[in-house]
């Protein structure tokens, strides 16, 4: 079961929500924001009405044009620095600043940045963006935990942190700059339901990096590794905020390609998690293209 949101045609007015259960969609009321705002077991109870629902409009899922699972004013937030191998990367990314990193990932309070707004954020097949004044990026694969208005997680999603190695590493106060633009974000296929997930602690992550027709990067990392828990992180980011419309979290990245590797336009970065799905996105280079 997967919490799809989609267009029926090119030129639908607006999004919609709706359940995958094998070939089929069926839609769900209102919009994923609205979702959100609900409590787990409502949420929960809504999904189920639906498909016990005779009535309901259902689609068959190879007609509908699948979209980032993230609407209306949700928020997509991240976390740095929860994996040693993101711990070693920064460092050696830093040009005077490396030891920030290494006492930031035992530190008692982790690192949260804002990421991106939803509309904003990149589907699957959709274009993700390296920036021209930069001369290293890297796509980030992390698992991303989808949370409503009440801190509860109630599902889990792929995310792609797109990053500037180059701008972060220059100065660690350019973090936004090297975080946050357009076609830096990448979220889908689905939300995967948090009651169909036997353990969110066990899941294999794995990233290819294709370049005409050949593989040119991959590697294979596990949740098992996360430093932090999602207790943890969640804590931390709803301690003095709130989220009316949910939030999606970015739990960190356990995979990054050695320096100097760089992403080039024509790039495609496919993101695969066990019993989550796969993500697949093209490159391209600079803010026009990626309109």
């Amino acid at each position: 079961m997967r919490i799809v949101r989609y267009l029926e045609t090119p030129t639908a007015p607006t999004p919609a929500i709706g359940v995958r259960d094998g070939d089929t969609i069926t839609a769900l009321p209102g919009d994923l924001a609205g979702l959100l705002s609900m409590s787990l077991s409502s949420l929960r109870d809504v999904v189920d009405a639906a498909l016990s629902d005779a009535a309901a409009v259902r689609v068959a899922a190879a007609d509908v044009q699948l979209l980032a699972p993230v609407d209306g004013a949700t928020e997509v937030w991240a976390a740095g620095v929860t994996y040693h191998r993101s711990q070693q990367a920064r460092m050696e990314e830093s040009e005077r600043s490396a030891d920030i990193y290494e006492r930031v990932y035992d530190a008692k309070r982790p690192e949260l940045f804002f990421k991106s707004v939803a509309w904003r954020a990149a589907g699957p097949g959709r274009p993700i963006q390296v920036r021209e004044d930069s001369e290293i990026n890297v796509p980030e694969p992390e698992l991303a935990l989808v949370l409503n208005s009440a801190a509860e997680l109630v599902g889990l999603t792929i995310c792609n942190d797109v990053s500037s190695r180059s701008i972060e590493g220059e100065n660690p106060l350019y973090l936004p700059q090297a975080k946050v633009y357009l076609g830096a974000c990448a979220l889908g296929p689905w939300i995967t339901p948090i009651w169909d997930v036997a353990d969110p602690y066990a899941l294999g992550i794995s990233m290819e990096i294709d370049r005409g027709g050949a593989t040119v990067w991959s590697g294979t990392a596990s949740t098992a590794q996360l430093h932090r828990t999602f207790d943890d992180l969640v804590e931390h980011l709803f301690r003095a905020d709130d989220f009316p419309a949910g939030a999606i979290l970015s739990t960190g990245t356990c995979l990054v390609p050695d320096l100097p590797f760089t992403l080039d336009a024509g790039d495609t970065v496919r993101i695969g998690i066990d019993g989550i799905g796969s993500l697949e996105n093209p490159v391209v280079r600079g803010k026009v293209a990626a309109r």
